[in-house]
């Protein structure tokens, strides 16, 4: 059996991150007896989704880095997805080379993946160049998120703003109206649905549901994580009942 340390950079007020990240990867175990994962997290103070306190946050990460290479991690996730985009157009490579560095003075080298980027590669692998997308933030930073998949070669033709800026309110959105949210969304010619573009947004459970409904590959910032996580790490990205996104080449 092999273990992998997943190491989770985790905004203070998550409290969606450290269930939905490893309710996936129990999955992934349940299908392959020969891996197993354990997850371990440092957390970054953070309380409303602003651009001061995201900006806050990313410098601090640094720490939480180092933190988790102490703890001799395999692979590392920063899973604030919109804190990277805030930064423009290709931030998710320099913060995980930012990330990088500060593990490896810490004495630990070890990959690591952002939601920012997870994202971006999902959609690259759905080959998704039309997407729409809902987000908790206020329209200002759902448009950030917008402007940068656009720099990356993804069009947003329809963007829902919940306009939460409380991130504990987030994590209590109930699942529920993402469903209804999702039913209005206009799909045509798109070619992907990202039912959250926040991994604080609880959406696991609705994903295979929106996805049958839709006709349309449904993905989110964490599902996105996760693959990019077992990409990293070169286990098969199957994850049942998460999406097309996680059918990998395992899946019956």
């Amino acid at each position: 059996m092999s273990d992998r340390r997943i190491g989770l950079v985790v905004p203070s007020s998550n409290t969606t991150m450290e269930t939905e990240i490893p309710a996936m990867l129990r999955r992934r175990e349940s299908v392959d007896a020969t891996v197993r994962f354990t997850t371990h997290a440092s957390r970054v103070r953070l309380r409303q989704v602003t651009p001061d306190e995201l900006a806050r946050m990313n410098r601090s990460a640094l720490r939480c880095a180092a933190e988790l290479a102490d703890a001799r991690c395999d692979v590392l996730a920063y899973a604030c997805l919109v804190a990277v985009m805030c930064e423009g157009a290709g931030a998710h490579e320099r913060a995980e080379r930012r990330l990088g560095r500060a593990s490896a003075r810490a004495g630990h080298t070890m990959p690591v993946v952002t939601s920012a980027g997870a994202l971006v590669a999902g959609l690259r692998a759905l080959d998704a160049r039309r997407v729409a997308l809902i987000a908790p933030y206020l329209p200002p930073l759902t448009a950030t998120v917008a402007a940068y998949l656009a720099a990356h070669g993804v069009r947003v033709t329809e963007a829902v703003s919940l306009s939460e800026p409380d991130n504990v309110a987030v994590g209590r959105i109930p699942t529920s109206r993402l469903t209804e949210l999702a039913q209005r969304l206009d799909v045509t010619g798109v070619d992907a649905v990202v039912l959250s573009a926040c991994v604080q947004l609880p959406s696991l459970a609705a994903v295979p549901w929106v996805e049958a409904r839709l006709g349309r590959p449904v993905l989110t910032a964490a599902t996105a994580t996760v693959h990019q996580l077992l990409t990293t790490l070169d286990v098969d990205p199957y994850v049942p009942d998460a999406g097309r996104l996680l059918a990998g080449s395992t899946a019956p």
